[in-house]
């Protein structure tokens, strides 16, 4: 039985898996992207804006 990393890299492989490995590495090289990922992080770790 497969692990989790074997099923992330064969799924990487199907043609759905390289689409979105595209579109996050787009993201990823957008600075405005970048800035809201890292705030949504914030968020969630609960370190960031929108915290009371």
């Amino acid at each position: 039985m497969p692990g989790i990393l074997s099923k992330i890299a064969m799924f990487a492989r199907t043609p759905q898996g390289r689409r979105l490995t595209r579109q996050a590495k787009q993201a990823a090289s957008d600075p405005r992207k970048r800035a809201q990922a890292k705030q949504a992080l914030s968020r969630l770790r609960g370190r960031g804006p929108g915290r009371h």
